[in-house]
């Protein structure tokens, strides 16, 4: 058995040293460096090659890629690399791995075409002048040869290791166990629905009740799944930290400490960073000091052990003085079960979308809790920039970087005097600005590689936001909206214009990272209707769906009907005493626990204020907004076995999903709001771009993401099968027929 390894890969590993530098980052974006290499490329003769696809073994290792161009009328390779800011710049080290890639790809290609020499070329563009920077040099094959095998017994150890891992590890799951005597009501439903996409390569849509196990039930047939379609990763993607933990409390009860399965939890960089005052290159940061030479002693140890969650993956990391973050990112090439957050996958600049590419994996994705990937997906592809930010650059920006900040400021003047309305969608792309704020991008880009102690903050964060800015121009369309909000007036200063790509549908650009998967299973409790989340997510249209039955009885749940509230907004201060008295006689017939939702802290306390004043002996604690991870622990503390009293909380928020109280710790809920997004200038044109394109506008932006809040929220009640509770819908509006439909379907006939 051979072990195939990419050509960027092998050299990643072996021709890497130094420190880690990010200075001379970021790096042209991926359509930057395709449209650089085609450039580069449509420059050359009609007889140059593109895309040269190469392969090439040494033992059992099998290496393979695809070299950027090959010219045979002057026999020169070429690796094309696209840069950004002063190539002289560029670390040592970056320099030496190009090199490396540039000289393995040669050694394949004398070795596929009895080539005697070769001349070896670097080539970099400059994206923004669309400069060419040439450096070549004239190797024979045996030279090439020898540099191909050297790199290879490097790396030979480290394969057959891999290689041993891997059929360990295929060997122990095809013997793996569900770790219950038996499945739950359902559980066994979903479990085979994604064993069974994962056998086929296709992609899952789950809506499984909350309560079941779902994560257990995705995580199993995933993992069995793996010995027989050769998969070399799993991929578990949750919305929050909670549903991480979830996926690393099933993988502990599915594999025993010596059972050879790696399990790696990344985790978000500034939770990671041990020295959030320091930049991220040698001169400012230690653990950024030698990182790649101290990176394969970290290694050796991380993978002998089989869960690295954060506070393992620190500890190694430390004790090889080097960044955890970073340690966390180069170990995701070595572990077979990756949990992390969304945008690991599904983002811009994710790095597992971007490392499957290139080293061409059989990955599973899992996606938790999927009815949260429609908003992160917008938000992940939505890019807005604030006036004032760059306003305040003027006076911490460096000398060589004013007047480009002064050429932006002019641009967004241009914008704010052509703005008729607080709020404004225009019809193209405000180019010249793009212009400007490139150009100051590039001149970032250079005071930064200057700079080893780091720039003010404030410079650094409007370089990053000019960046996301520019790049989602680039892939601007029918998915996204362009739009200008004047800012209410604070100051003697004018108002503030704020500049925003909007992204309204998300599918254009999720779609594809899903396709790229061997199976993508997405599962939620609130899935539906199907085909909402199909059109705004990307599913592609032979996608499979399961509705997963649920262990919960009607009878377990009473749900009452206000059919005399209303909570629009005009007649909220006439519901307030009626709900304050339905909540208050609710509690006397049966006291205990219950939760309440509201669609507005502002609501919320106004019935607070009015319970308080009427019923001061009724026990009840309200979130608050911006509430820190210890208060919204303390608030879920009160929900006891023996405690009694009512918690206030907005609909949407942290508390109306993801979290567990069952048995006594909830037996209720009281739901006053239909969820449904704010009516205002932003969610009316999402609504009219979603006419558009589907002719469902108010259904696709407000009912169903609405309803979808209101059972996430439901589901808090019952948990387990032996649990009994009570869910108050109200408003009026719940007694619709479209509304009551996509309520879950055994609550049978409660309503």
């Amino acid at each position: 058995m051979s072990y195939r390894v990419a050509v960027r890969a092998l050299c990643e590993f072996t021709a890497k040293e130094g420190d880690l530098d990010l200075r001379f980052t970021p790096s042209p974006t991926a359509l930057e460096g395709m449209a650089g290499h085609a450039t580069v490329t449509g420059r050359r003769g009609e007889s140059y090659e593109r895309e040269v696809t190469l392969e090439g073994a040494y033992l059992d290792l099998l290496v393979r890629g695809r070299a950027d161009g090959y010219d045979p009328e002057r026999n020169r390779l070429e690796e094309i690399k696209t840069h950004r800011g002063d190539l002289a710049r560029q670390p040592a080290n970056h320099r030496q791995l190009h090199w490396a890639q540039a000289k393995i790809y040669g050694a394949l290609l004398c070795a596929s075409r009895g080539l005697e020499s070769l001349n070896v070329a670097l080539v970099y563009l400059d994206v923004g002048s669309q400069k060419e920077t040439v450096l070549a040099e004239a190797f024979s094959a045996v030279e090439l040869q020898a540099f191909f095998e050297a790199q290879c017994q490097r790396f030979i150890a480290w394969a057959e290791q891999e290689l041993a891992h891997r059929q360990a590890r295929d060997q122990a799951l095809t013997t793996l166990k569900f770790p219950y005597g038996e499945f739950r009501r359902g559980q066994r439903q979903l479990a085979e629905a994604v064993y069974k996409a994962a056998c086929t390569g296709t992609h899952l849509m789950a809506q499984a009740p909350t309560g079941i196990g779902k994560t257990l039930a995705t995580l199993f047939p995933q993992l069995k799944a793996f010995p027989g379609q050769q998969l070399d990763k799993l991929f578990f993607l949750a919305a929050k930290t909670s549903g991480r933990q979830l996926a690393l409390d099933a993988l502990a009860s599915l594999t025993m400490p010596a059972m050879p399965l790696r399990v790696l939890e990344l985790t978000a960089r500034e939770k990671a960073c041990e020295h959030p005052d320091k930049a991220c290159h040698g001169e400012s940061c230690p653990l950024a000091r030698g990182f790649y030479d101290r990176l394969p002693a970290a290694r050796a140890e991380a993978i002998t052990r089989p869960a690295l969650d954060r506070a393992a993956l620190r500890d190694v990391a430390l004790a090889y003085e080097v960044c955890p973050y970073y340690l966390g990112q180069e170990l995701a090439r070595w572990v077979d079960v990756v949990v992390g957050d969304y945008n690991y996958y599904f983002d811009l600049s994710a790095l597992l979308y971007s490392l499957t590419l290139a080293n061409q994996w059989r990955v599973s994705v899992l996606v938790d809790e999927a009815h949260n990937l429609l908003e992160r997906g917008r938000s992940m592809y939505t890019a807005e920039l604030d006036m004032r930010n760059f306003k305040g650059l003027r006076k911490v920006a460096p000398n060589n970087i004013k007047k480009h900040i002064e050429r932006i400021l002019r641009c967004w003047s241009e914008l704010h005097s052509a703005q008729v309305a607080t709020y404004q969608v225009q019809p193209e792309l405000p180019h010249k600005l793009i212009g400007a704020l490139q150009q100051a991008i590039s001149a970032i880009t250079d005071h930064l590689a200057e700079q080893p102690a780091g720039v003010d903050p404030a410079l650094l964060n409007a370089y990053f936001d000019a960046m996301h800015f520019c790049r989602l121009a680039e892939l601007f369309g029918s998915h996204s909206l362009f739009d200008c909000t004047l800012l209410p007036q604070r100051t003697s200063l004018g108002r503030s214009l704020v500049v925003c790509i909007r992204n309204v549908l998300p599918a254009p650009f999720l779609g594809p990272r899903m396709l790229e998967a061997r199976s993508c299973v997405l599962f939620s409790a609130t899935l539906s209707p199907r085909q909402f989340y199909a059109d705004t997510l990307g599913l592609p249209r032979n996608q499979v769906w399961v509705d997963v039955e649920s262990p919960f009885r009607a009878e377990q749940l009473e749900v009452r009907l206000a059919r005399h509230i209303s909570t629009r907004y005009q007649d909220r201060i006439a519901s307030l005493q009626t709900i304050v008295d339905l909540l208050a006689q609710q509690y006397q017939q049966r006291p205990g626990n219950y939760l309440a939702f509201f669609s507005s802290f502002e609501y919320l306390q106004q019935v607070t204020t009015l319970l308080a004043s009427k019923y001061p002996a009724l026990p009840f604690w309200e979130q608050t907004r911006g509430m820190h991870e210890a208060a919204r622990n303390d608030f879920l503390a009160r929900f006891t076995d023996e405690s009694r009293g009512i918690g206030f909380a907005v609909l949407g928020g942290a508390f109306s999903e993801g979290i567990d109280l069952p048995g006594d710790r909830l037996i209720g809920a009281f739901i006053a709001t239909l969820g449904l997004p704010q009516v205002n200038s932003v969610n009316e044109q999402m609504k009219a771009r979603m006419d558009q394109l589907f002719g469902t506008g108010y259904d696709y932006t407000y009912l169903y993401p609405g309803l979808q809040k209101v059972v996430q929220a439901a589901g808090r009640v019952i948990r387990t099968t032996d649990d009994r509770g009570i869910v108050h819908l109200l408003d009026d509006r719940f007694a619709r027929p479209q509304v009551r439909s996509l309520l879950p379907n055994w609550w049978g006939d409660a309503l």
